[in-house]
């Protein structure tokens, strides 16, 4: 009875370590699918059949320069596995940032990937504030050609501190990275959070973060 006892633990801790993380794929891809009629079930995905698979499956284009005529003055378009079924189970996304003169990408995060990024034109400044307690701005200008990481979960920006539009493109360590912009979620949330609260919290008055709030 002891050894059957130890034999079981032994098998649930094994259990839960290999559902602590995404396995490894065992296959070549596993192109995501809507519809699970005629698919395949792999690595917790229904997939298409890789025999169906197409070059479609795995192509997206971002050749068109985003539009920035908005309040931040940029404009991101995601290359996540929703827009290439083919990146599922990969590990990998990416990103093509659009910048206006002196447009910025607001300070955000992305809960689930590291990011790295490539100048391709313009001047950009960038930089990333390190976790509690020491919060410490790790910040450089960027140029042409230059690359720069933001490491997980970490809140990070990009300003475009040039008089000329500016492009970058950025890798990301999933294939749906998330996002959380910061001044969206703390004043922009539905419902909104108590006025009160925020105002305490950052040391505002009340008034301020009302107006705040309205205007996302």
């Amino acid at each position: 009875m002891k050894s059957f006892v130890q034999a079981f633990v032994l098998l649930a801790l094994a259990s839960s370590f290999a559902s602590a993380f995404d396995p490894s794929p065992l296959q070549d891809f596993c192109v995501a699918i809507d519809e699970p009629k005629n698919a395949v079930f792999v690595n917790g995905k229904f997939c298409k059949d890789p025999k169906l698979a197409k070059a479609g499956d795995f192509y997206f284009s971002v050749k068109m320069t985003g539009d920035t005529n908005n309040p931040v003055g940029s404009n991101v378009s995601a290359v996540n596995v929703d827009k290439i079924p083919g990146l599922n189970t990969l590990g990998i996304s990416a990103a093509r940032i659009d910048f206006a003169p002196y447009g910025q990408n607001p300070p955000h995060t992305h809960p689930r990937a590291t990011e790295i990024l490539v100048v391709l034109e313009g001047t950009l400044f960038v930089g990333f504030v390190t976790s509690n307690p020491n919060n410490t701005l790790i910040s450089k200008v960027l140029n042409k050609g230059d690359v720069f990481v933001f490491p997980i979960g970490l809140v990070h920006f990009q300003f475009n501190i040039g008089k000329t539009n500016a492009l970058a493109f950025a890798g990301l360590s999933s294939q749906n990275p998330g996002v959380i912009t910061i001044a969206d979620a703390v004043f922009g949330s539905n419902p909104p959070i108590n006025p009160d609260f925020l105002a305490k919290a950052f040391m505002l008055d009340v008034k301020v973060v009302k107006d705040l709030q309205a205007k996302f």
